[in-house]
């Protein structure tokens, strides 16, 4: 049977705080272990991303379906997952899991809870990078859970942990955490005056993708696999 929706929203407000306390956090801890080598805390943010969403999606999608990002409940929505109600309070969940995570991270590396960000993310470039990231992030999940719904964690965790390093932002791909990340001053802050184009980027990407995945047509059964590959 489905979870209540306040256990659901526990979830993911749970989920959210954790997954920006790991992209935060990190990004403290790299900062300061890797003198002043950018790729190398970069790296070390990058891997202990791809980590907890794993943990995270596992742990999590059996109760609420470990969206942890309002792009994916709106797409959700829109896939007739969720109704607008229910995505609603998702996405306010989402968004003070998120704030949460990044005051618990400041907290254990004895930072002031709240900072604003003066770490500059703006451009084309930046804003291409953010649908392009969000775009491929609602792809994988999409196309992953027509193929095998077991495999969508790691492939969302596989695809953030590479589009860290293809995209110029480092693939923010979720409104709830960038928005939390405009509360921290540390190597994973970006400017409150970034957020919006940066959200907007995001959603664009994510209806984007799930357009497109309307459109495709369904795996085929095993048998019939199995058949083309023989012929």
């Amino acid at each position: 049977m489905k979870p209540s929706l306040n256990v659901r929203l526990v979830a993911e407000f749970t989920g959210t705080a954790f997954l920006v306390a790991a992209v935060v956090g990190s990004g403290i801890m790299a900062e300061r272990l890797a003198g002043g080598n950018l790729a190398v805390a970069l790296l070390a943010n990058t891997i202990a991303t791809g980590a907890v969403l794993v943990a995270l999606i596992l742990s999590l999608a059996s109760i609420s379906g470990a969206h942890l990002n309002p792009a994916v409940s709106l797409c959700d929505v829109w896939q007739g997952g969720l109704p607008w109600s229910e995505a609603i309070v998702y996405m306010i969940a989402q968004s003070a899991g998120g704030i949460f995570g990044a005051m618990l991270a400041h907290a254990m590396f004895g930072l002031s809870l709240l900072t604003t960000s003066l770490h500059a993310r703006g451009g084309g470039a930046q804003w291409l990078s953010e649908f392009v990231a969000t775009f491929g992030l609602l792809a994988v999940i999409q196309g992953a859970s027509r193929s095998d719904a077991k495999a969508v964690p790691w492939a969302v965790a596989s695809y953030i942990t590479a589009a860290y390093w293809f995209t110029a932002s480092t693939s923010f791909a979720n409104p709830a955490v960038t928005i939390a990340r405009s509360l921290s001053d540390t190597f994973a802050g970006i400017r409150p005056a970034d957020v919006p184009l940066f959200v907007s980027a995001q959603i664009t990407g994510a209806l984007s993708a799930t357009l497109l995945l309307r459109r495709l047509p369904p795996p085929l059964p095993p048998v019939a696999t199995e058949v083309a590959a023989a012929d």
